[in-house]
């Protein structure tokens, strides 16, 4: 079993102008002469947390971090409805993702993401694959509209009293746009009804995660993170992303000079292996490895899998 390198206290920091009157922060850790690897978060609306960063070497490694649009340190909060969320897309990340790399006067950077982080990562790195040095991904998602409706409805069977709750708590039937309905209730003028939706949210994800912890990932009070996370899920899910269906697997070979690793659980209930198992064909240049015994949070081959990559492509 690997060991995680020390955690490391940011040299540099800042906010980020990214334009529509948002702010996006950043932070950079490890060696200012390292190789430069990006960590893209997931969510969307997840932020950064503490501990992100060890499975870089940080002597070998300048470790960017950054909050995506409307959560975590960025401005102004998803919490707050006066951010507006029609400058909040995929596009719009995917332009600060650029705009910070050159801010910073990185040349090439690994990009490195989980879940959520996964579609941003592979959305950036098809569109500015010079910038790109290598890419690692874990839970790896693409956000089609069929991985979408598998977490949100098709994986129901497997849970159907928390689904039935699910439902229930978006206000329309199980027939209808149920995330676009989650969507208004988190952008609810009611504070109640705004809480409501997020908690009920909270409640379902938790109950896809339950078969990997028993602890609450997604629970919990509806804080002002909660609140942002669960308002920019629902904005961003109900809208497919705001992507060509399939177009990050259909365009993968964008990605054919850029060497990769993918890590999936065989045991994902929130994504299933198939999505992974389809861009590892699409991108022969990447390496799928497939843990039996984990799901969507991965474990502790993955993070050994992860440290022993980050070592390579740092040499």
């Amino acid at each position: 079993m690997g060991e995680l390198y020390p955690a490391t206290v940011p040299y540099d920091k800042g906010m980020l102008d990214a334009g529509d009157r948002n702010l996006v922060y950043w932070e950079t850790c490890g060696n200012p002469d390292g190789k430069p690897a990006v960590i893209v978060h997931g969510g969307p609306g997840g932020a950064c947390r503490p501990g992100q960063g060890r499975t870089f070497d940080p002597d070998r490694y300048r470790i960017v971090l950054f909050d995506q649009r409307g959560c975590g340190r960025s401005t102004p909060h998803a919490s707050d409805l006066a951010a507006d969320l029609s400058v909040n897309t995929t596009e719009h990340l995917i332009a600060d993702m650029e705009r910070l790399r050159a801010h910073l006067s990185i040349e090439r950077w690994l990009l490195s993401g989980a879940s959520w982080g996964c579609t941003l990562a592979l959305a950036y790195a098809e569109r500015y694959p010079a910038r790109v040095s290598e890419i690692a991904l874990s839970a790896v998602t693409t956000t089609r509209r069929s991985e979408i409706d598998w977490l949100y409805r098709g994986v129901g069977r497997f849970f159907p009293e928390q689904w039935e709750r699910f439902v229930a708590g978006s206000g329309v039937s199980r027939d209808d746009d149920i995330l676009a309905a989650y969507a208004r209730l988190t952008s609810h003028p009611d504070t109640a009804a705004r809480e409501k939706a997020t908690a009920d949210w909270c409640a379902w994800e938790d109950a896809v995660l339950s078969g990997e912890t028993s602890v609450a990932v997604w629970g919990g009070p509806p804080s002002p993170d909660r609140l942002a996370l669960v308002r920019i899920c629902a904005h961003y899910f109900s809208q497919g992303a705001w992507l060509e269906d399939g177009v990050l697997i259909r365009e993968a070979g964008r990605l054919a000079s850029i060497p990769g690793v993918l890590l999936h659980g065989r045991l994902d209930m929130s994504a299933p292996l198939d999505t992974a198992w389809e861009l590892s064909r699409a991108w022969p240049a990447a390496r799928l490895h497939v843990f039996e015994n984990s799901g969507h949070l991965g474990g502790d081959a993955t993070r050994d899998c992860l440290l022993d990559a980050f070592s390579r492509f740092a040499a």
